[in-house]
């Protein structure tokens, strides 16, 4: 069976997005892990699926590229919201279902804007023992659970973002026992300038770094706030070194109305044999 396939990069975070309102795709999970695959495959971070539902527009289904089942990506649903656009499925202003809630999404031009859930679990200011240290880290989740971390927590002496071993370390945190079960993704961040962060994130389901994070950036926007008393909107710096802006309004430790905007684009159409 050959399945028509679009390729789209979201400030960084690249996914394959498929038309599947007619269910040809029974088994998502099995296709990501085929489809995302660098070597073997197209090649992705994860796979977007848009399918019909009763509540919104349609239903984003998102698979990261080992086959998990991931919910929610802000990225990938802002990829998803160019897609069905350019594809004619849903108007520019529009609504979309992931995880049995509706996204406000808005696309304009190359830039769209996707209006977030409001995070919970915030927890600041916990020692977490990484090998013979204690890193002070911030929890936070944003529609996917977030640690993150500054940079200055890691290394004192010498704080550099630019330097840092994500893959190690990333993943040493991911797979800590304190977020057992489900595990975590791992933001690490730096502050550059007024109201704008650089961000480095080792990302659950991928398995290793991410060129961007669109869960990652609210999540380090809050913390910025939090920490550094930065006033929304915040920018947050990827790793691709494209520019995503994190707007929301504040209340004690209350965030509400948080949007997700920046770039994204289709790169290559396709057919892949499945």
């Amino acid at each position: 069976m050959k399945i028509k396939f679009t390729k789209m990069s979201g400030a960084g975070n690249d996914f394959v997005v498929i038309d599947n309102r007619e269910r040809v795709i029974t088994d998502g999970s099995a296709l990501a892990k085929t489809i995302c695959d660098r070597r073997w495959g197209v090649g992705a971070d994860g796979l977007l699926l848009v399918e019909k539902s009763d509540k919104a527009t349609y239903k984003m289904m998102y698979y990261n590229a080992d086959g998990s089942y991931g919910g929610m990506c802000g990225n990938g649903g802002r990829c998803i919201a160019y897609f069905t656009v350019a594809a004619g499925i849903a108007p520019r202003d529009h609504s979309l279902e992931a995880l049995d809630y509706l996204y406000k999404a808005h696309v304009n031009e190359a830039v769209v804007t996707l209006h977030m859930k409001d995070p919970k679990n915030l927890k600041l200011n916990f020692m977490l023992p990484v090998d013979s240290k204690k890193i002070k880290a911030h929890y936070v989740d944003t529609g996917a659970p977030h640690v993150v971390i500054p940079i200055e927590n890691v290394n004192k002496r010498k704080p550099s973002l630019e330097s840092l071993n994500v893959y190690k370390l990333g993943e040493k945190i991911r797979y800590h026992k304190k977020f057992l079960p489900a595990g975590t993704n791992v933001n690490f961040i730096e502050l550059t300038a007024a109201n704008q962060l650089k961000m480095r994130t080792y990302e659950r389901g991928v398995e290793s770094e991410t060129l961007a994070c669109g869960t990652g950036s609210v999540a380090s926007a809050i913390m910025g706030n939090l920490l550094y008393h930065l006033e929304p909107p915040i920018t947050i710096i990827a790793r691709s070194g494209s520019l995503l802006t994190v707007d929301f309004k504040r209340s004690g430790k209350q965030f509400s109305d948080i949007s997700l905007s920046g770039p994204a684009a289709i790169t290559f159409t396709g057919e892949f044999a499945a």
